[in-house]
């Protein structure tokens, strides 16, 4: 039968036809070289114009939409469509790819732009934000990425005359980028009264801020800065759709089909008009809807196409042209050459076909006879019919010298004919259609043949068909899909190629029968293929896209010749070029090896991660809020240690075990790196890890190591074997699991590979934690990965059926499968000699041998798979699962030696015994003159080079272990386990296995008799054993239970019975001695879990795994009910139930995901030790009463721990773990004698609510909601429609504009005092009192040796100079600064970082973000947009001043570290569930910092990219309790000081809390600062040459000499809560403010200080200076209001008539009267010179809502008030009458204007008013500017009176 592989011929790509030019712009450049680059489908395309030649590049897997040139004008970028879209940067010269950017975009990349240097590319997404983002692309790293715009953004360019700014543009906007830091900044382009607001499509940026840009209209628009500048209207007749910066000029194209040529200041050169044109390039395809139509010519190389675009078009195969074009009037769906090559068929898509002279496209007949299209057409090879088959399910047949009359008709099918084939006599059709069916006919009459009999011998002329035993091998095997659009048969090479929808050329064998045939693959087109042809000569196939309009042309590579192409390197694809090995029934594949089924099929889903459990906690604490009041039972005073771990993890793992420099041998088991050294036989533990460790890589100094372990994000450590330190954690790439590691030969990269779908490969740099590079690896499992040793950037990876050859591309990987026939599959792999060499083992016990990516030879090495091997200097060392360890020369060509694992080699200084002989030989390694073996079972043995081998380790093998029991007297355990074995082992420090015995079943339990002579076994198939204690041989056997022995005991005493429970609920009683069953306890309805006797050998408790609690008399089995507190009072011999009262307390908040499954008594009755299914062990002081204990907790094991045990004394605890197979040992510490070192445990999980202290202060700031300015809503709660909203009534005289009558009166009363009336024309920041001290701290510090200090208040950044009292100001901030921090280091003078409030963390403008900056020269350093949510609330530098550390206010709290300068986040976790208010590194540190906050310090470890925490540990001092920490401070040798809110000051060595400072302060200790000069703590905020400066939480900064306590106020403001009012005085340069902390102030402007402040004692509101300045009126919150004398700031009279706020108050200019406006929607009137007795004369009713701003007329008879229903109105004075006559108001003039509203004013409201409003306006005293504030936090300037709607600013 044929042959079922792939066929040994191949195909090239050797033509593209066609451009990719609808749906896409600006993709079409000269390279260096004056080739062309542009793009088709999913191809790359170089076109050399002058040769006439094409290079192809194929890095995509999708469509191309976009391309940029890179400024040296050789590398390209492309970016593609696709779920998961990749940009690749690649060499027009090479076709080769130079760097892979992936894994930020989604659905595709829309646009791309490199930089003037060519370092940066940016790259704008089509996700819904479209995203952009800006590359380092050489490394693969994103530096900085932003939302672009809601909408399409269609061009982006960098400004090529300012370094770091962009310009992106699209859908109605335009935005001008500033890229700082990490941050992208937008500013929106203005298009003002200059242009319409309108789509732009494309732009150009020339000198001077100036930039160019195509309009959808045709103009082009012309911008300075960010304003529009001009337009140059009707550049082009419609859409500019290209624009290009040259030295001369610009050149401009449109959809008009012009190209124009512009000089440098947009002058028009010359137009060229295309349309006009006939030459040009011929590669031009088909456009528009879709390409279906493609026929060969018979005798000549031509191809010709016809497409929706109704055009035919005929290409010379050999010159790659385009030879003659016609056009139809119907688009065409097929296309047919008669047999002589004169005719030319086409099928249309309204039923008709047509056909021409190919010699000069003339007409010969058109003919319609169907309504449906026509999908097929073919001449009969006798060239005398031609058949005709149309979606109507028919097909016609017409002769063809009959001027094509219709002489027959074939009507078998139900569906629409596909495809059709001609016999080679003529005298046959078969046809597909749509329904699967094929059908033949007898020609020309058109009948069917239904006997297949006399089809037999018919021969096809040609094989277009999908159906048919011929063709089954296209079909996967167990599909029915039609995807496969198109066949055709070479008949001469046997070689069929097919066309599929999804964009694959495939090359078969043909026939190929059955299904799932092999297959060659390759990629160029994107979406569906419609039709792949044959040329006449079968040198060539002709393929067509539907949707990508293009021609592609492969030459076919026969066999003989592709031997000789082998040495061409084969292209890269990311997709691999030759065949995916499709899994048919392979006659000749090896059965895969038992082991290695078991394997592959290995899950490691975990149904919980512990990295969830903060957050189950979270949702369970609600639950227990009741509970945590009361008290719960403390920790127990004594702890444990781990001490030995007797196991191996060999069963899953390979090359897990090595020789460190010191020659002690490091591997892993469950979650537990072990250290162990040989001579002393003691281990030590690297503990980081918290679930299995899958795998282990040496460093080539042999001093460090990495682990990988299982997790939802998995981490990977790296850890030094001396320290047992974490050096660095990586973590954030792989899911589920990590399974393969390797160092580099330098030892600075580590490749890894993780377990999830994809096996994605990630290389890592890994001391800085970075990610290089990242690719999906395989879908089938990787066992392996090795870095090349003397090329870095090159790695292999081998794996279940998969060899690949992988080297570095940007931040990707690119790929090459190895050359081999079949993949097998490869266990391990190792580069030999030279950097081309590499051996591999495989799963058949050969040895491959490649170079490059080529098998060489392979070598049988082992019966059975190769699972290890090792390269030494001059050979090799393999071992296998035949149990052989084999020594190899070089070149594996002999075998220098082998040695068997036996038992009769065994050494008598082994540490046990051997299980079997021959064990699965899993890692190996060599040094100090051994063979370090690792095998299957779990053994590590130590073979000496002369023979003698040594057992080290061991521990059980596959299945999970349950069973445990200790010795009644004696150091010894005994376990049991389902790998069918029973083992005893010495607890002593000998730390061996005594003894083994072989079990018929695996077992679940096992127990020692009371003299600890006989031994208890239960098993798994519901029978028991007892066996001697010391030779394990069996004294008695029962078989009652079907089901599993769960639990086995012996009553206490004599051991007179054995209680034995099973999982079908029974517990059996025997007489040991009789040997007879002599009682059942019936009554469970569940499995049972755990057995216990009381002291007397009469009661037994039962526990079941529904969680009930039964008690049982012995022997008979009655059923007892015994109250709870009665249980309590028994003795029971042992504890290892897990239920009832006196253990309440040891079940978890989260006890619905994990179940407590064993738990042990101590025998001194104090310690109950438990485990649980996450792995934890944990210690409970006994009796465990009330729920939530408090414990200590300990993570080696891995999942479930399934037993725990004391020994007789109480001095070891042992636990062992289910899947993770380990024995370990735990020291038992007992209270008093622990010194105080890290302790392993954790402290418990829920902390007490009681902790001590409250105050007002702290829970204040702790709820402040910041509110968002960009998001910001009113400050005052209004009602009506905004005024920029409001239809304008008509006014009844609008005067004409030459008129008799008075000149209208001015508007606005003005001082003009000798004054030229000038307009204000900017305003400039001068000065602000204030300093924010209310929430937060540390803000406050000296610069320049103390001459100056720096400070923040709202959102400026302040710089007070102390000698001239001069503030400078830093105003980039959108938004209020939270906190603020200078660099200490020198290298970094005067260097802040600041900290703001944001929105969502979306990395948006108005995300969040921190700014570092210059204090001197206020210049913007770097900008760190963050994913603080809310905002950041605590800033740091690092000692070497390069990181900083960052706090955000957002649920998680997140704590980050920046590298600042580059804007680069180094790493990120969350911090704690509740306020954090301050993190500092230490002041000599990079990676150590501290965390402060509600209840909560931790101590943090940057570790690489990862960051490690460790909680402060109480327990170390009594009755200390966790209580609010507020600051931190740092000492010598490790010492911390935290203040609390309690006013005590913790003193931490590490972690560990060792004194307190009672009461240091009375109240909170707000702040702390370290000298490290002399020691000094001051709880102040900063120090500087003996002088102390402190900010207070009353706003105001103060100065203290340290010596002498003098103070000096430097900085004064108000506290606390809104300031509201604020006055000027009419005639001097001082002001006053009123705010809610119930003060007045008086502030000198130009001395810039505070002059004096009274407190009033209740919220002031508003406030206001007499007209000549004697008198002050001052509004309150509770609707009082007072009047001061301003010389003696005396009350003058007060009056309270009101009970909501006063809004406004104001003195008529005469001095006479006294407005006052309230809440209550009235205003009042007082006479003041009736005296201070300020009786109410009137008021103004009928306002519609509160009052805002009030204005009086400037001869005091009138009043206007502004509402909070966005309504003006106007008022007699004092009667109250209100005037409606607008002309008579016209007529007013005013002595201010303070109002928002008026049609005089519109203006002033913006576009974005609709979320908050204008709050306040004030006219200048010139009269010709009003000044504004709202909501956003915006100070404008506008000209006064402006009526016009969104009027711009002048600033």
């Amino acid at each position: 039968m044929a042959d079922r592989t792939a066929p040994n011929c191949h195909l090239r790509l050797e033509w593209v036809y066609g451009y990719r030019g609808h749906q896409c712009r600006n993709n079409l450049y000269y390279t260096a070289a004056k080739e062309i680059v542009y793009f088709v489908a999913g191809v790359g395309v170089v076109y050399n114009t002058r040769e006439h030649k094409q290079k192809f590049y194929l890095g995509h897997n999708d469509d191309i939409i976009s391309l940029a040139l890179h400024p040296e004008r050789v590398l390209v970028a492309t970016g593609q469509v696709g779920k998961e879209p990749y940009i690749c940067v690649w060499d027009s010269y090479t076709v080769q790819t130079v760097s892979i950017l992936k894994d930020v975009h989604t659905h595709g990349i829309a646009c791309l732009a490199f930089d003037l240097e060519g370092q940066c590319l940016v790259s704008v997404g089509l996700d819904s934000k479209n995203t952009i983002c800006v590359w380092d692309w050489r490394r693969g790293k994103v530096l900085a990425a932003a939302p672009g715009h809601t909408d399409r953004i269609f061009d982006i360019s960098w400004d090529l005359y300012q370094p770091s700014k962009l310009v992106s543009c699209g859908v109605k906007h335009i935005k001008f980028w500033s890229l700082c830091g990490n941050a992208l900044t937008p500013k929106r382009g203005v298009f003002g009264k200059t242009g319409d607001l309108q789509t732009i499509l494309c732009l150009a940026c020339a000198k001077d801020e100036v930039t160019y840009s195509g309009a959808l209209n045709g103009d082009i628009y012309v911008w300075k800065g960010i304003n529009l500048m001009r337009t140059v209207q009707g550049a082009h007749g419609s859409g500019i759709f290209s624009m290009n910066a040259c030295e001369e000029g610009f050149a401009t194209g449109g959809r008009d089909g012009c190209v124009r040529l512009w000089d440098l200041n947009f002058k028009p050169i010359t137009v060229i008009d295309l349309r006009e044109t006939d030459q040009g390039y011929k590669g031009d395809g088909h456009c528009e809807g879709e390409l279906w139509a493609l026929a060969v010519h018979p005798t000549k190389p031509l191809a010709m196409t016809g497409s929706d675009d109704r055009s035919v078009r005929i290409w010379s195969l050999i010159d790659h042209a385009l030879i003659a074009r016609c056009n139809m009037e119907e688009p065409i769906r097929c296309a047919a050459v008669s047999t002589d090559g004169i005719h030319l068929a086409l099928g249309m898509k309204d039923g008709s076909f047509t056909v021409l002279r190919v010699r000069d496209m003339t007409e010969v007949v058109h003919i319609k006879d169907r309504k449906e299209a026509i999908h097929e057409l073919k001449y009969s090879p006798d060239g005398a019919h031609l058949a005709v088959g149309s979606n109507d399910n028919s097909v016609d047949i017409y002769g063809v010298v009959q001027r094509y009359k219709k002489v027959g008709e074939c009507i078998g099918s139900t569906s629409f004919i596909t495809h059709m084939d001609w016999s080679t006599d003529s005298k046959y059709l078969q046809t597909n259609d749509g329904s699967g069916r094929r059908l033949f006919y007898r020609m020309p009459s058109g009948k069917e043949v239904t006997n297949r009999e006399e089809l037999k011998l018919v021969q096809w002329a040609t094989w277009t068909c999908v159906l048919g035993p011929e063709v089954n091998g296209i079909w996967p095997k167990y599909s029915d899909i039609n995807d496969i659009n198109s066949v055709d048969a070479n008949f001469n090479n046997q070689v069929l190629v097919t066309a599929d929808d999804y964009g694959l050329v495939k090359l078969l064998r043909y026939p190929c029968v059955k299904k799932g045939a092999k297959f060659k693959k390759y990629l160029g087109h994107s979406a569906h293929i419609t039709n792949a042809r044959w040329s006449h000569d079968y040198q060539w196939v002709v393929t067509i896209g539907g949707a990508d309009h293009s021609v592609f042309q492969w030459k076919f590579v026969p066999e003989r010749k592709s031997k000789e192409a082998l040495h061409i390197a084969p292209q890269e694809i990311l997709a691999d070029s030759n065949s995916e090995e499709s899994d048919s029934d392979q006659s000749d594949v090896p059965e895969m090896d038992s082991e290695i089924e078991q394997e592959t099929q290995l899950t490691y889903r975990r149904q919980v991660y512990k990295e969830d459990l903060p957050q189950l906690k979270e949702q369970c604490k609600e639950k227990h809020r009741a509970t945590a009041m009361k008290k719960r039972e403390r920790a127990p005073g004594s702890g444990v240690k781990l001490h030995f771990i007797h196991g191996y993890r060999g069963y899953d793992c390979r090359s897990n075990l090595f020789y460190t420099q010191t020659g002690e041998i490091v591997y892993h088991v469950a979650a537990v790196g072990v250290v162990y050294n040989r001579q002393q036989n003691t281990q030590r533990f690297y503990m980081g890890h918290d679930d299995d460790i899958l795998c282990l890589a040496l460093h080539p100094l042999k001093d460090f190591v990495a682990t990988g372990q299982v997790g939802r994000d998995s981490s990977i450590h790296i850890w030094d074997t001396e320290m047992l330190k974490p050096m660095s954690v990586l973590k954030g790439f792989h899911q589920l699991g990590v399974c393969a590691l390797d160092f580099s030969a330098d030892g600075k990269r580590l490749a890894s590979v993780g377990l999830d779908d994809n096996h994605t490969i990630v290389l890592w740099d890994w001391r800085k934690g970075e990610k290089l590079s990242a690719m999906r690896g395989s879908k089938d499992k990787i066992f392996v990965v090795k870095i090349n040793p003397y090329l870095p950037d090159k790695l292999i990876t081998a794996g279940v059926k998969h060899m690949k050859f992988w080297h570095k591309a940007g931040g990707g990987l690119i790929g090459r499968k190895g050359n081999m026939g079949k993949t097998e599959t490869m266990m391990c792999a190792v580069y030999g000699w030279s950097e081309e060499m590499v051996f591999s083992g495989t799963c058949t016990g050969d040895i491959c041998i490649w170079r490059d990516m080529f098998l060489m030879k392979t070598v049988k090495a082992h019966d059975g798979p190769v699972f290890s091997m090792h390269a030494l200097e001059k050979g090799f060392v393999t071992g296998g699962k035949d149990g052989i360890v084999a020594l190899w020369d070089d070149t594996f060509e002999r075998c220098l030696k082998t040695y068997a694992i036996k038992r009769a080699v065994l050494a008598p200084g082994s540490k046990g015994l051997l299980l079997e002989d021959n064990p699965s030989i899993r890692a190996i390694s060599l040094g100090h003159g051994h063979i370090l073996v690792g095998t299957k079972n779990g053994e590590i043995l130590e073979v000496d080079k002369s023979g003698p081998i040594t057992l080290l380790v061991q521990g059980h093998m596959e299945g999970e272990v349950w069973g445990l029991a200790t010795h009644p007297h004696l150091p010894l355990c005994a376990t049991v386990s389902d790998d069918k074995t029973l083992r005893i082992w010495d607890l002593s420090p000998s730390h061996c296995m005594l003894a083994v015995r072989k079990l018929r079943k695996g077992g679940r339990c096992c127990c020692f008799s009371p003299d600890g002579k006989a031994l208890a076994v239960g098993l798994n198939d519901g029978s028991f054993i007892i066996v001697n204690a010391d030779t394990l041989e069996d004294l008695v056997s029962f078989h009652h239970r079907k089901d599993i022995i769960s639990d086995i005991r012996f009553s206490p005493g004599a051991g007179k019975y054995l209680a034995v429970a099973s999982g079908d609920s029974f517990v059996d009683i025997y007489n040991v001695m009789s040997s007879k069953r002599v009682g059942v306890c019936k009554g469970c309805l569940n499995y049972i879990t755990h057995l216990d006797w009381d002291r007397r050998g009469k009661l037994l408790q039962v526990n079941t795994s529904a969680k009930e609690q039964f008690f049982f008399e012995a022997p008979r089995g009655k059923r007892q009910t015994i109250p709870a507190t009665e249980v309590e009072k028994i003795d029971w011999s042992t504890w290892t139930c897990v239920l009832g009262t006196s253990v309440e307390g040891i079940w978890p908040v989260i006890s619905e995901v994990t179940e407590v499954t064993a738990a042990c008594l101590s025998n001194d009755r104090k310690v109950l030790a438990t485990g649980d299914d996450l792995g934890y062990i944990k210690l409970f002081r006994y009796p465990v009463k009330g729920k939530y204990a408090k414990f200590k907790r300990y993570v080696a094991h891995s999942t479930h721990v399934t037993n725990v045990r004391w020994t007789h004394d109480d001095s070891l605890l042992v636990t062992v773990g289910g899947g993770d197979t380990c024995l370990m040992i735990w020291a038992h510490e007992p209270e008093g004698h622990r010194e105080i070192r890290q302790c392993d445990s954790e402290e418990s999980d829920i902390e007490s609510e009681d902790d001590g202290g409250y105050d007002s202060d702290v829970t204040r700031e702790n709820e402040i909601n910041y509110t968002i300015k960009a998001l910001s809503t009113n400050m005052r709660p209004m009602t009506g429609v905004k005024p920029h909203l409001q239809l304008k009534e008509p006014s009844v005289d609008e005067r004409p504009p030459v008129s008799r009558a008075l000149p209208q009166p001015e508007k606005l009363q003005t001082n003009n005092v000798g004054k030229k009336k000038r307009p204000i024309e900017d305003l400039v920041l001068e000065l602000v009192f204030g300093y924010r001290g209310n929430d937060c701290r540390n803000n406050v510090h000296y610069l320049n040796e103390g001459t100056d200090i720096i400070y923040h208040t709202a959102s400026v950044g302040i710089v007070l100079n102390l000698t001239t009292s001069c503030q400078s100001f830093y105003v980039e901030h959108s938004d209020d600064i939270l906190c603020l921090t200078i660099n200490q280091h020198p290298k970094f003078p005067n260097m802040v970082a600041t900290g703001q409030v944001g929105d969502i963390g979306d990395m948006s403008a108005t995300s969040p973000s921190i700014h570092v900056w210059d204090a001197m020269t206020k210049q913007t350093l770097s900008v760190l947009r963050c994913f603080h949510a809310g905002g950041v609330c605590s800033v740091s530098f690092s000692a070497t001043g390069k990181l900083l550390l960052s706090v955000g206010l957002d649920p998680e709290h997140t704590v980050t570290i920046w590298k600042w300068q580059e804007g680069a986040k180094v790493a990120s976790r969350i911090g704690h569930t509740q306020r954090i208010f301050v993190a500092e590194f230490r002041p000599d540190s990079d990676t150590h910092f501290v965390s402060v906050g509600i209840k909560h310090v931790r101590f943090w470890t940057l570790a690489g990219r990862a960051l490690l925490s460790k909680k402060g540990v109480l327990s170390t001092l009594e009755d200390a309790r966790m209580q609010t920490m507020l600051s931190v401070a740092f000492g010598a040798n490790n010492l911390t000081f935290t203040g609390t809110i309690s006013g005590d000051v913790c003193v931490w060595k590490e972690h560990i809390l060792v004194r307190i400072v009672a009461k240091a302060h009375t109240g909170p200790v707000f702040t702390m600062y370290t000298t490290l000069r002399d020691g000094l703590i001051v709880t102040g905020v900063c120090y500087r040459h003996g002088k102390i400066l402190v900010g207070t939480r009353n706003a105001e900064i103060i100065e203290v000499g340290e010596k002498n306590a003098a103070c000096n106020i430097l900085v004064n403001g108000h506290m606390d809560g809104p300031i509201w009012g604020l006055g000027t005085h009419p005639s001097r340069d001082v002001f006053l403010s009123a705010a809610e902390d119930g003060t007045v102030r008086l502030w000198d402007i130009p001395e810039k200080k505070m002059l004096n402040k009274v407190n009033l004692g209740h919220p002031a509101h508003t406030i206001s200076y007499s007209p000549e300045g004697d008198m002050v009126a001052i509004g309150m919150k509770n609707g009082e209001f007072i009047i001061l004398l301003v010389t003696s700031l005396k009350i003058w009279g007060k009056k309270r008539d009101r009970r909501s706020p006063i809004q406004d108050i104001r003195f008529s200019p005469n001095s006479r009267y006294l407005a006052v406006g309230s809440n209550e929607c009235a205003v009042d009137f007082y006479d003041l010179t009736l005296g201070p007795q300020l009786n109410r004369i009137n008021s103004c009713r009928d306002i519609p809502s509160f009052v805002m701003q009030m204005d009086f007329s400037a001869d005091s008879n009138y009043v206007q008030i502004s509402t909070g229903a966005y309504k003006r109105l106007v008022y007699e004075v004092p009667s109250g009458k209100q005037v409606t006559e607008q002309s008579y108001i016209d007529r007013i003039t005013w002595a201010t204007w303070t109002s928002v509203l008026g049609d005089e004013v519109v203006g002033i409201w913006s576009r974005n008013t609709d979320k908050a409003d204008v709050t306040c306006a004030c006219v200048s005293h010139s009269g010709l500017n009003i000044v504004t504030g709202d909501d956003f936090g915006m100070v404008k300037l506008f000209d006064f009176l402006c009526p016009e709607k969104f009027v711009s600013m002048i600033a």
